[in-house]
């Protein structure tokens, strides 16, 4: 009620929403700020706005009650016999393949367990957890929403995607310094995008200022960005070797830095298959490459989920 009275464009408009007359929801609202021993909204004799109290009730609200409407869904189709499947949307930059290597020990363990993926894009992870159509989100470098709950899933090594006729793609491997020269291909601006940040400060921490291109080619997989850009290179993740028919080297780092694979979901909400597919990508983490940072199980003060997190017991 309080929700709807915050996302109508009237408390007239609310109330008819809800199919209740006006004076019964602005009774409903005062005994919610008497409960509450607060004030939710400022009232003027010309509009009605949200006080702090009311701004952090509605962004607790919100994730709660999708949390609810999610578990009553689940407990309806269990009743049915027909529990939904599992379903983890991820984003563009992390492959299919990587999201079955998570995946893969729950897999095994219980092939049973209907688990779909599908994609999706950054900007609408939050209203497609709220609105229940996944539920968990993995992404890389994303800005994670302050009213959902995070967390580092895994970690991945960095390679190098390069045209054949790249410069580079003559090496056996290369160095992040051996990027100096050449441009490198990012899906943001710097101080835009997070992961951008993130591999900037690889260049960086290397000894040099990046050359950025930003791509304007959405959803496909990172490494295409090099035939549009064939001077330029672009960081991946997939597996070494020759791919796209021998167009495109992808390239093994010396010493590969590692980035993080976040996790998103509802807060308050409990999944034991959320739970053992982040277990999975804890103990797969940085495996074979080096020493990762430890993953978290949290959220930042400020929402962020960053590289370096120490382990956090999960809710």
């Amino acid at each position: 009620m309080f929700v709807t009275a915050v996302d109508a464009p009237t408390l007239s408009a609310a109330a008819e929403e809800l199919f209740i007359t006006q004076q019964a929801l602005s009774a409903a609202i005062r005994e919610l700020e008497r409960q509450l021993d607060v004030s939710l909204f400022s009232r003027t004799r010309r509009s009605l706005t949200l006080t702090p109290a009311g701004h952090a009730l509605y962004r607790g609200a919100v994730p709660l009650l999708a949390g609810g409407r999610q578990l009553a869904r689940m407990v309806r189709r269990a009743d049915a016999g027909r529990p939904d499947p599992f379903v983890i949307g991820h984003t563009p930059d992390v492959a299919t393949s990587e999201i079955f290597q998570i995946i893969e020990s729950v897999v095994l363990a219980d092939a049973s367990v209907p688990i779909t993926a599908r994609p999706v894009f950054a900007e609408s992870i939050r209203e497609d957890l709220l609105a229940g159509t996944i539920d968990i989100a993995l992404a890389r470098g994303v800005q994670p929403p302050s009213d959902l709950a995070s967390t580092i899933a895994t970690y991945h090594a960095l390679r190098l995607a390069v045209d054949a006729d790249h410069p580079l793609a003559q090496q056996d491997s290369v160095t992040i310094e051996d990027l100096a020269p050449h441009p490198i291909v990012v899906w943001g601006p710097e101080h835009e995008s997070y992961y951008t940040d993130v591999l900037v400060s690889h260049c960086r921490r290397a000894g040099f200022d990046p050359t950025l291109i930003v791509s304007t080619l959405l959803g496909t997989p990172p490494h295409t960005a090099v035939v549009a850009h064939p001077d330029a290179c672009a960081f991946v993740t997939n597996d070494p070797g020759w791919v796209y028919g021998n167009r495109i080297r992808i390239m093994e780092f010396t010493d590969p830095p590692l980035v993080p694979v976040q996790a998103m979901w509802l807060p308050h909400t409990a999944s034991e298959l959320r739970n053992r597919i982040l277990a999975a990508g804890e103990e797969s983490g940085g495996a074979g490459v080096g020493t990762a940072p430890p993953l978290s199980s949290g959220i930042d003060a400020d929402g962020s989920a960053g590289l370096d997190h120490r382990p956090r017991q999960r809710g």
